[in-house]
């Protein structure tokens, strides 16, 4: 099986991993066969918190209206996804993850107010 196999079975779980390289300790995303570090083959896999702080992002003024958006997850790595249900996005804004059938996307923080 191919990491981004493996990848796309836990995203149809809803669940979000990171490969975790057991030789330096990076975390990286997307799946690749090689630490992007340290070149190190022993690569495992470790579940994302879902927490992120989103980067940048652009409104795709086309219908549907759509963000793409970089997010930087808590754990380090960055991802490339939509922001779902977020009316005024800003750098640095918490974001938490979400589902869209197998895709993983991201949404506001809901802080109780």
């Amino acid at each position: 099986m191919t990491p981004e196999d493996h990848w796309w079975q836990e995203a149809a779980q809803h669940r979000l991993v990171l490969q975790h390289c057991s030789r330096c300790g990076h975390l990286q995303h997307y799946p690749r066969a090689l630490c992007t570090s340290c070149g190190g083959t022993t690569l495992g896999w470790v579940q994302a918190s879902g927490e992120a702080t989103l980067d940048s992002f652009t409104v795709i003024h086309r219908d549907p209206v759509r963000v793409l958006a970089r997010v930087r997850l808590a754990e380090g790595p960055i991802l490339l996804t939509h922001l779902v249900g977020v009316g005024n996005p800003r750098c640095d804004q918490p974001v938490r993850l979400t589902w869209q059938g197998d895709l993983p996307v991201f949404t506001e923080v809901d802080d109780g107010l």
